[in-house]
């Protein structure tokens, strides 16, 4: 079946008719705790400009990103790389990782994309568009970085590397959180998953996804 979106997710939560929602960047949390909901911080997963295995460019900055979507470098070249046709992908504008990147680098804020810049409708056509086109770069999360098995690669940004420990230290600041949201009196076997979630045991399934356990 399809998923329900956010709204209809607290609804149902409020309804009685699910244990637990689990919701994503942008949650107003103010609110829910006023409609007697509680909020559980999981995970934080780091949204990062991935590019395929032909790049060997490692690291970005925040003005050659901004150049890139521009239209500006069409070319790795001009970035050390090889002389390779920059393949530029982005995520509809209403979609979390666009949402993260044009609120965390301030060149890219209004800044309006190439006509070349090709849109993927879905994360998974992403993934599969780095993971096979040479010369790609777009946005995704970490977490399909960790599952391409060499195929797409996170770059720096800033000489700041997505890793972990920068995500933990919010110095790598392009984040999604995951929240699980619950009644304000949940019952015991939801009370127990939350406990398991954040637990070593769920930190090991949240790490091995590519995400960061928050404690």
């Amino acid at each position: 079946g399809t998923g329900l979106g956010t709204k209809a997710r607290f609804q149902a939560l409020a309804d009685g008719k699910i244990d637990v929602a689990l919701a994503s960047h942008g949650l107003r949390v103010d609110e829910l705790t006023k409609q007697g909901m509680v909020v559980h911080e999981i995970a934080r997963i780091a949204v990062v400009f991935g590019v395929n295995e032909t790049v060997p460019v490692s690291n970005l900055t925040a003005q050659q990103v901004c150049d890139i979507y521009s239209g500006k470098v069409t070319n790795w070249k001009a970035l050390g790389g090889p002389d390779l046709e920059i393949a530029v992908r982005t995520r509809p504008e209403s979609e979390v990782d666009t949402e993260v990147v044009r609120e965390g680098i301030a060149c890219l804020k209004d800044l309006k994309m190439a006509g070349s810049v090709k849109a993927m409708p879905k994360s998974g056509d992403m993934a599969k568009e780095l993971a096979a086109v040479p010369g790609a770069i777009g946005m995704t999360s970490m977490t399909v970085v960790e599952q391409s098995k060499g195929k797409v690669k996170a770059v720096s940004l800033d000489g700041i590397a997505p890793s972990a420990d920068n995500v933990k230290r919010k110095n790598y600041t392009l984040i999604r959180e995951s929240f699980f949201v619950t009644r304000g009196s949940p019952s015991t076997a939801v009370a127990r998953f939350i406990e398991f979630t954040r637990g070593s045991s769920g930190d090991d399934v949240i790490a091995a996804n590519g995400a960061v356990p928050t404690k």
